[in-house]
């Protein structure tokens, strides 16, 4: 199967093109490297011994998108590319719509004309906003959400569900991620993000290191067991293999839309992330308590039994699992 992965070479995409080249597909990847590395391509090819075909691009280049395929005959889609930090969000909310609502325009559009149904879209469990009951399962409330990137997730997942019911070749699974960590074991990839990381994981790492003086932890005054906040850490080479699972059954089934929590079922809070990385590493991770973060929730972790009934995924990897890999990645690099 021809599979184009646009965001291919970010944290998740790159780790999904492993799998995919594996499985014995063939991968055309789609990036503009606003957070991410050209030198990612060799990483992954490294590591599989397989070519990607790789367009430095901008997803929201309606024209561009069309060319790329046309020059390829793409089976199906996985639509990672868009802006991703809750914090930068709620700072910049008109750069998030504009940026992610346009990217998905653009490549529905473009997978329309070449009559290219079958897609895999990146959502997120932030669509869930404060959760109703936990763990969530898919049948919770959506909204309302707490942080533009969210609303971004959910107005897409709105809108793809209409264009579904406008064009009912369409065949699209929504996966609702927890919270990836984690690196391939290799050591070659990983979430390398720009500046002073806005997710939990790399901050740690980059403490760790003594590339930033200490962690800070946004809040500790949760309703939570040590007052920070819980959430669902998944790994990111689990959460890969997870869309792998959502596309075979695109390929098997018709679905129409349909959507999917992808996490492990466990809560795990900031602390504990922590705790478990300076045991694991043996290594001291310094951190400081600093007011909530604007559009963060106290717990959020997910009720996967859905994705492991009908798409047959289960999360295999544990909490040591991911700090570990996750600081062979930096010792790596």
């Amino acid at each position: 199967m021809n599979v184009l992965v646009t965001g291919g070479l970010g944290f998740i995409g790159s780790h999904t093109c492993v799998e995919l080249l594996n499985e014995g597909h063939e991968v055309i990847v789609v990036d503009n490297l606003y957070n991410s590395k050209i030198e990612v391509k060799n990483y992954i090819e490294n590591i599989t011994k397989k070519q990607v075909k790789v367009y430095i691009q901008d997803v929201c280049d309606k024209e561009g998108m069309k060319q790329i395929f046309k020059e390829n005959k793409i089976d199906s889609v996985i639509h990672f590319a868009g802006y991703k930090a809750v914090g930068e969000s709620v700072a910049k909310p008109l750069m998030y719509y504009e940026n992610n609502l346009i990217s998905t325009f653009s490549l529905c559009e473009a997978m329309l004309e070449a009559e290219c149904y079958n897609l895999v879209f990146s959502s997120s469990a932030t669509v869930y906003g404060t959760p109703e009951r936990t763990p969530i399962d898919e049948n919770c409330r959506l909204g309302p959400t707490t942080n533009p990137y969210g609303t971004t997730k959910l107005f897409i997942e709105q809108i793809l569900t209409d264009l579904q019911f406008a064009n009912s070749k369409l065949n699209i699974a929504l996966l609702r991620y927890f919270n990836p960590v984690g690196a391939h074991e290799s050591g070659l990839l990983g979430e390398d993000p720009k500046g002073i990381p806005n997710n939990l994981m790399p901050y740690i790492v980059k403490v760790a290191s003594k590339e930033l003086e200490k962690l800070h932890v946004f809040g500790n005054d949760y309703d939570t067991h040590d007052g920070t906040g819980v959430r669902d850490y998944i790994h990111v080479v689990d959460l890969a293999k997870g869309h792998l699972c959502a596309l075979n059954k695109l390929n098997t089934e018709k679905i129409g839309i349909d959507c999917y929590n992808v996490g492990t079922g466990v809560g795990y809070s900031v602390l504990d992330m922590v705790r478990a990385f300076e045991k694991e590493n043996n290594l001291e991770v310094p951190f400081v308590i600093d007011p909530r973060r604007p559009g963060d929730v106290a717990t959020c972790y997910s009720n996967p039994d859905k994705s492991c009934k009908e798409l047959g995924f289960k999360a295999m990897k544990t909490i040591e699992d991911m700090v570990r890999d996750s600081w062979k990645f930096v010792e790596n690099s």
